[in-house]
């Protein structure tokens, strides 16, 4: 008889969760005007709204935080961190910052101008917040195949090299970089072939424009081309990320995915003049160039957390109980994007609530009545994260729009994947009495979705 698949860890240590009623539940979503970024985390029973920062760190990230070296310039703490970089990616020059979206700052501080074009697979909510605010382009070019849901290929996050292409000769000598996000979050979690990642790199050296990867998930986007692509069945995970890398020329990366800490990030470059032009925008805006936006308990945690994470049997763990997730979903019809992504589901709330117009945000919507049902914390990527046209300021319906339930790393149990499984499954039956959505109350200018506003519509 074949083992059943479990954990490739032990639990040490436990948090208590606490139940409540819906009655509580309906209160408590109004305070926080129908967004869940508004709740207290007290009043979440399974908290699915990101997988960022979230996860249990081992104990060598523990014993390695006991080990920091504090000191302002030079910490050894540093160093421990630049070499494991180096190591993983060949990228020389780094550059700590305290999370990614801080990285995505400072570089492209540097780097984006106003009326720049930025081509790349749908950028996510800070990418491109940080390149619009700038007054510059997030151009989407990921393969139409994404928007199909249903579809069935191995990699839904790839770059579409004929739409790349001409965008390369449409904004020839306006373009900083072409930006590819591993694995592709806004897509559903769907990752980049090594295949695309080469078509990208003669793209980018046939139109000499660099390549810069959004890594925040580069781990389990590697373990995707290990088990989903020919050729790399007997690569090691580290392997193949050393081969990714090869294809870009830096990397932002917010380290509290894949490397599994609570805070941290970083650039990473082969190119000295990103690493000159950065570092004095580092200065300002994070801390002394050996520590950035991080003190050095937190770089040792993360060094050991790229090191522990980069290795297959981790990497299965995790991915195994996004799996399990939807292997129950497809066993109460919960239609989401296929295949299940790496980090998470993205439910596809068109296809769940049926009756409510896009106009009042039905991930938004699924968002709520998942809040109501058990007391599970999911988050909308869809309409309401799009914000709007930067031009026109109406809002954008074009994308995807999905109610995205992000599984922290070596948090819960498949125990807890049923009881999400079961509450979506009772929403979905009874979709047909939910007709009525969300409207906008009030947002901000950009990456309105963290602090929107909403009221029940009329």
């Amino acid at each position: 008889m074949e083992l059943p698949f479990a954990e490739s860890w032990k639990i040490k240590m436990i948090e208590p969760i606490r139940k409540s009623t819906r009655q509580e539940r309906e209160q408590w979503i109004k305070e926080a005007h129908y967004n869940t970024f508004q709740l207290a985390a007290d009043k979440v029973y399974i908290d699915l709204i990101t997988d960022s920062g979230t996860g249990s760190m081992s104990q060598a990230q523990w014993a390695g935080m006991m080990m920091g070296d504090e000191s302002y310039a030079g910490a050894s703490s540093f160093f421990n961190l630049k070499n494991m970089i180096a190591k993983l990616t060949g990228f020389e020059y780094v550059i700590p910052t305290h999370q990614g979206r801080a990285a995505e700052n400072v570089l492209f501080s540097y780097l984006v101008k106003e009326g720049n074009v930025c081509p790349g697979n749908s950028h996510f909510d800070t990418t491109k917040g940080h390149i619009e605010s700038r007054k510059a382009i997030a151009l989407d070019c990921t393969i139409d195949e994404a928007k199909d849901t249903q579809l069935e290929i191995p990699f839904k996050g790839n770059v579409d090299p004929i739409k790349l292409e001409q965008a390369l000769k449409d904004h020839k000598g306006n373009i900083p970089f072409i930006i590819i996000t591993i694995t592709n979050n806004t897509a559903g979690g769907q990752p980049v072939s090594m295949k695309n990642l080469r078509e990208v790199s003669a793209l980018s050296k046939k139109y000499d424009v660099p390549v810069l990867f959004d890594s925040a998930r580069f781990a389990e986007n590697a373990y995707f081309i290990k088990t989903r692509e020919e050729g790399y069945a007997n690569k090691t995970i580290k392997e193949i990320v050393k081969e990714m890398f090869s294809y870009a020329d830096g990397m932002t990366m917010s380290a509290k995915k894949d490397a599994i800490v609570n805070m941290g990030g970083f650039i990473a470059t082969r190119k000295q003049d990103w690493f000159d032009g950065a570092k004095n925008f580092c200065i300002i805006m994070e801390g002394y160039l050996t520590y950035g936006g991080m003190n050095g308990r937190d770089m040792n945690a993360l060094a050991i957390g790229l090191d522990e994470n980069t290795e297959f049997e981790m990497l299965e763990t995790r991915i195994k109980q996004v799996e399990y997730l939807a292997m129950k979903l497809d066993e109460y019809g919960v239609a989401y994007q296929r295949p299940a992504g790496g980090h998470a589901i993205f439910v596809d709330a068109a296809k769940v609530l049926t009756h409510v117009p896009k106009e009042q945000f039905p991930a938004q919507t699924l968002t709520v009545e998942l809040y109501l049902e058990a007391g599970i914390r999911g988050c909308e990527i869809g309409y309401i994260l799009a914000d709007r046209d930067p031009i026109t300021r109406e809002n954008r319906f074009g994308g995807l729009d999905f109610l995205r339930l992000a599984i922290p790393r070596r948090v819960y149990t498949n125990n807890h994947m049923d009881v999400i499984a079961a509450a979506l499954k009772n929403v979905k039956d009874r979709a047909e009495q939910i007709t009525k959505g969300y409207t906008i109350e009030w947002e901000a200018p950009l990456m309105r979705h963290f602090t929107v506003k909403l009221e029940k519509a009329k």
